[in-house]
């Protein structure tokens, strides 16, 4: 198979491809644009750049022939055939929006959010029905997590703290 050969790339080509190899958090993408630097500054074959990138030497030319014909655009995944994705950014205004309030402040019977009722919740206000666990996942990127809630036995009883170390039994701490 004829090599394919990338014309020398001006330097600020070859900034723009270090940067996106350096900064870029999509592992994909950083592997194409070290294919196109080791083609571009070492002057390897596809079979040479396949064994570093352990991909396969025809996965290697299609990106090269990619970026020879768009770009860095060329790196990038193309769109993709399947379902339309359930959650909205709307959804997830409105997800971040109900799990910052109290329950109850949204006249709701009860006084803490877990995945399910946030899940129902959701599901009511905005039509879209979606498994807790995605919930969970979109929670997660806000950066909240639901946790358990700590059951704590309380009593307005002033001699409440006397009373509950007189119950404990004596060789359990």
């Amino acid at each position: 198979m004829k090599p394919i050969q990338l014309p020398p790339l001006k330097s600020d080509q070859l900034q723009q491809l270090n940067d996106l190899y350096r900064k870029t958090r999509d592992p994909r993408l950083r592997t194409r644009a070290q294919i196109i630097l080791l083609a571009a500054e070492k002057q390897l074959t596809a079979e040479q750049i396949g064994d570093i990138v352990r991909l396969s030497d025809q996965a290697v030319r299609k990106w090269l022939k990619r970026y020879l014909a768009e770009g860095l655009e060329g790196l990038k995944d193309r769109p993709r055939a399947g379902t339309p994705q359930k959650v909205t950014s709307a959804y997830l205004e409105k997800l971040e929006a109900a799990v910052r309030r109290r329950p109850r402040s949204l006249e709701l019977p009860f006084s803490m959010w877990t995945l399910q009722r946030l899940t129902d919740y959701l599901a009511e206000e905005t039509g879209i029905r979606v498994e807790a666990e995605t919930v969970r996942i979109h929670l997660k990127k806000l950066g909240i997590v639901l946790s358990r809630p700590q059951h704590k036995v309380s009593s307005p009883d002033p001699d409440y703290a006397v009373k509950k170390r007189r119950l404990k039994p004596s060789g359990i701490t």
